[in-house]
């Protein structure tokens, strides 16, 4: 029988070497919670319940009711390892608003079909990997590149004027 270890209320960030009741692995898209129940490494469970919606990162914590800690890990996930002109191929997975890994020979990036051809037409060598995906966080640093906003006018791609993301 699985053991239910209550509610979780709040986020602690970058908390790796804290004291913890259990761990969760989480893909890029589990790790946006609000409101949800989370299966922990050893069967257990956990219902986060947060004021609103959080990016959690590995190294992460939810804190439950009561101060106990369940860690946040990434779980591996299905990748692309991409090599080349890195700084031109960057730009393009960027201008797609994809959530990208920079490390200093290669991109890593959640496994697309349809940006594994752009990124071979552009001469990237790309290459199945599985691992832990932990993109760079939005442009201030921080968080989730969450869509294509470009602030209090956000718009659909179905108009024919040209913009840029300067402002």
């Amino acid at each position: 029988m699985s053991k239910d270890l209550g509610r979780a209320i709040a986020v602690r960030r970058d908390v790796r070497n804290a004291d913890t009741v259990a761990r969760v692995a989480l893909d890029y898209d589990a790790r946006m919670v609000r409101r949800k129940r989370l299966r922990t490494d050893d069967d257990g469970s956990v219902l986060v319940d947060l004021p609103e919606t959080l990016s959690l990162n590995a190294g992460d914590a939810l804190e439950l009711e009561g101060g106990a800690l369940v860690a946040v890990d990434a779980a591996p996930e299905p990748l692309l390892k991409i090599t080349g002109d890195l700084p031109r191929l960057a730009w393009h997975i960027g201008n797609r608003h994809t959530p990208c890994a920079i490390a200093n020979d290669h991109l890593l990036i959640r496994e697309d079909h349809v940006l594994t051809k752009m990124l071979e037409g552009l001469g990237a060598h790309v290459a199945s990997a599985n691992g832990p995906f932990t993109p760079e966080g939005g442009a201030y640093g921080h968080g989730r590149t969450m869509g294509h906003s470009h602030g209090p006018h956000d718009h659909d791609h179905a108009h024919s004027h040209a913009h840029s993301h300067d402002h």
